[in-house]
């Protein structure tokens, strides 16, 4: 018997299977537009995208250290993207003393943090109503963030009271165990100790500075530098890592040094060490290396310190902390380096004088590179700016180190970090 398309229990039953053959073909073309990336086609409604949330965060940036990165990398993890302003040396200069490094240094260093997207240069020191409007309509910012630490103006008022009665404030949770004042202050006892008594013993200054001592200036009583009690962690140094090894056939590039007091000509010299492959291994040396072939009364960061700075940079794609003084065929062959460089502005260049050269092997092997250093700063440069203006950096830190005082008395929990 024949199927009589005429009735209308058949109508209906081919109209059924109709809608279901186009609905399938429909279905199917949709799920095989979505694994071959085809689009798909135009249903009547538009997913809208996401909006990124955009934070900002401000500061002088001063003798760049690692809470400073921290505190960066702590800012871009409640927002898509950063955006951060580096106060102008005039406002520095009006509201806490001069700065140790200029401005277009302080902008290389904020610059070449990786959790940083965008640098707004000469930022006002307290956030106006005018600039937070800037912000806000000019560069879409959502949030300014700041940490659990006071910013209090000379009269003594929140530097951040607007963006807090806007509703438009974070706050996150300062990196324990370091300052700029610590910092600065370190190198004006390291220069009081030398200046006491030269062949004063190595120990008992830099070992106060690698285990966190005490000490203070003994000026009459008035104000002093504590040197503070870094504790690190290896949750720390994972945040701070990147997490990933190099490729199969990557190129390898190898740099060591002390790295002290992380400056922006060590951050020129790792751009252009990472130029020259695809991953950049960078040797930190110990404490006791540094101290045994620079002098006695160095590092002024120690080891840990030293290696989370060099970490947050966004040229480093990792560190041999501890790394040893020679370059070994062993080390070579260990971490697979195809070449090994030095810059021409270094501490002690005069490696190939001595009787015990650290990259002899490197030479030996035709993988070693010497690199014109783009900017002519050492550690040495940075404490010789302390030391020409010593009086007003001791004044600075005795003011910041009051208000630094009050900060840990009063000091509760913050979670996060």
């Amino acid at each position: 018997m024949g199927f009589d398309v005429g009735r209308p229990e058949n109508v209906c039953s081919s109209r059924f299977v109709a809608t279901c053959l186009i609905g399938g073909l429909f279905l199917g073309a949709s799920v095989l537009g979505f694994y071959l990336r085809f689009p798909l086609p135009h249903l009547g409604f538009k997913r809208r995208k996401k909006k990124p949330i955009r934070v900002y965060m401000d500061g002088c940036f001063d003798m760049m250290h690692y809470g400073h990165c921290n505190a960066l990398r702590q800012a871009r993890a409640l927002g898509d993207e950063l955006v951060v302003g580096v106060v102008s040396d005039a406002e520095i200069t009006a509201n806490k003393g001069p700065p140790v490094t200029p401005l277009h240094e302080r902008m290389i260093m904020v610059s070449a943090v990786k959790w940083v997207d965008d640098v707004i240069p000469d930022a006002p020191y307290a956030i106006t109503e005018d600039f937070m409007n800037k912000l806000f309509n000019e560069y879409n910012i959502d949030y300014i963030i700041h940490g659990d630490d006071p910013c209090l103006l000379p009269d003594g008022t929140d530097a951040y009271a607007l963006a807090k009665k806007a509703g438009r404030y974070k706050q996150i949770k300062r990196t324990e165990g370091v300052s700029s004042t610590d910092i600065v202050g370190r190198m004006l006892l390291c220069v009081r100790e030398r200046s006491v008594n030269d062949s004063h013993n190595h120990s008992s200054l830099q070992r106060q500075f690698s285990h966190g001592h005490s000490q203070k200036f003994e000026d009459g009583g008035s104000g002093g530098t504590q040197i503070s009690h870094f504790l690190p962690t290896s949750r720390r140094i994972v945040q701070f890592s990147n997490g990933k090894g190099p490729g199969p056939d990557a190129r390898i590039i190898y740099i060591d040094g002390a790295f002290d007091l992380f400056h922006a000509g060590h951050v020129e010299i790792l751009k252009l060490a990472r130029g020259l492959g695809d991953f950049l291994l960078v040797g930190i040396h110990a404490d006791q290396t540094v101290s045994a072939n620079i002098g006695v009364h160095r590092p002024i960061m120690n080891l840990h310190e030293r290696s989370l700075s060099v970490l947050a940079c966004r040229y480093v794609d990792e560190v041999i902390i501890g790394a040893p003084w020679e370059v070994s065929r062993d080390m070579i062959t260990t971490f697979n380096v195809s070449l090994v460089v030095h810059g021409t502005v270094a501490e002690n260049n005069d490696f190939q004088k001595g009787k015990c050269n650290p990259y002899a092997v490197p030479m030996s092997m035709g993988i070693f590179q010497v690199l014109d250093s783009p900017l002519d700063i050492t550690t040495t440069t940075i404490i010789k700016r302390i030391v020409s203006n010593h009086e007003a950096y001791q004044k600075r830190n005795e003011k910041k180190a009051e208000s630094e005082r009050r900060y840990y008395e009063g000091k509760t929990y913050v979670s996060g970090d």
